[in-house]
């Protein structure tokens, strides 16, 4: 198999770190851009040594020149803590990103990949959610920078497809965990696991009834990896995601079994414009990619639960 050369926007953080190791371990050439608003030198720190591996400190809304045969396009901040921290910073990530990152992959023909979420179906109507849902979400609301950024890209990702013929894929990415989770970006599963081993109250928002469906980030990077190698004119959106549903109940409960630990569940109001339920329907990924999740809930609990706990310890 040819070495690629690929550039990964976003390549220091959660899931950039978890696909730059990854590619690299194909035999890939990689180069990770970052800015470090929410990725992490210590999320590539294992990687540095391989010659192969570059990283380049650079922010999307910037144009960036390189030769590359494919770019995955990841750079967004993706949870409310830090989306909303800056939220014009967040609509120029995705929609400057895009077009810049765009703009590389017509002027050097790579094959280019657009990280987009579930959020661009808000609050659904539909349940569970399929591709071709239009979705239900509020445009000038406090997710509005987020969720519209993503639907205004996945827009730009089309329209350069159709208008100049590049060969673009297009992922919604369903809740995902797993190691090199940043532990305060607020996302649930981080916050119950920190919680949980710190032993301090579990922090559940609304009634606890609101559903998610999680999935472990390998799951995730081998759906990523198999859209890419799908053949030219496959587009997508395609669902990556995990459609075994959880409250937030069921979810604390199961890491306070798997910590041991005696934390008490606390009742905060529901955060404005979140969605009472997310599940994706993954027929598509079924049939176009073969994919579907393998690792159980508790199974990857798990090993989030080994990375914190190590994770923690270092802090101290």
């Amino acid at each position: 198999m040819s070495k690629k050369r690929i550039l990964i926007t976003g390549g220091a953080g959660f899931l950039g770190s978890h696909l730059s190791e990854r590619l690299l371990n194909e035999g890939n050439e990689i180069i990770c851009l970052d800015n470090y608003f929410t990725g992490a030198k210590e999320n590539i720190e294992h990687l540095m040594d391989n010659p192969y591996f570059e990283v380049v400190r650079h922010d999307v809304t910037s144009p960036y020149f390189a030769e590359v045969d494919e770019i995955y396009n990841l750079a967004c901040p993706a949870s409310p803590v830090h989306y909303q921290y800056n939220p014009i910073k967040t609509i120029k990530t995705s929609v400057m990103g895009a077009i810049n990152m765009l703009g590389l992959a017509k002027r050097v023909n790579a094959k280019i990949f657009q990280a987009s979420t579930s959020e661009v179906y808000g609050d659904p109507h539909e349940h569970p959610q399929r591709e071709s849902y239009w979705g239900n979400v509020n445009p000038i609301g406090i997710r509005s920078c987020y969720d519209e950024g993503k639907r205004c890209a996945e827009t730009l990702f089309m329209d350069y497809h159709n208008q100049n013929k590049v060969d673009i894929k297009i992922v919604r990415i369903f809740n995902t965990y797993g190691p090199r989770m940043n532990p305060e970006d607020g996302r649930v599963v981080s916050n119950f696991i920190v919680q949980a081993l710190r032993g301090e109250d579990i922090t559940i928002f609304g009634d606890g009834q609101q559903t998610r469906s999680f999935q472990y980030v390998d799951d995730l990077i081998e759906g990523f990896v198999r859209l890419m190698n799908t053949p030219k004119g496959f587009t997508g959106p395609v669902n990556i995601g995990n459609p075994n549903e959880f409250t937030m109940l069921e979810l604390a409960e199961n890491v306070l079994d798997l910590v041991g630990s005696s934390s008490k569940l606390t009742y905060m109001p529901l955060p404005k414009d979140d969605p009472k339920q997310r599940q994706p329907d993954i027929t598509l990924a079924q049939k176009e990619l073969g994919w579907e999740p393998k690792v159980q809930l508790r199974e990857g609990l798990m090993k989030t639960i080994e990375y914190f706990d190590e994770y923690l310890k270092r802090a101290k």
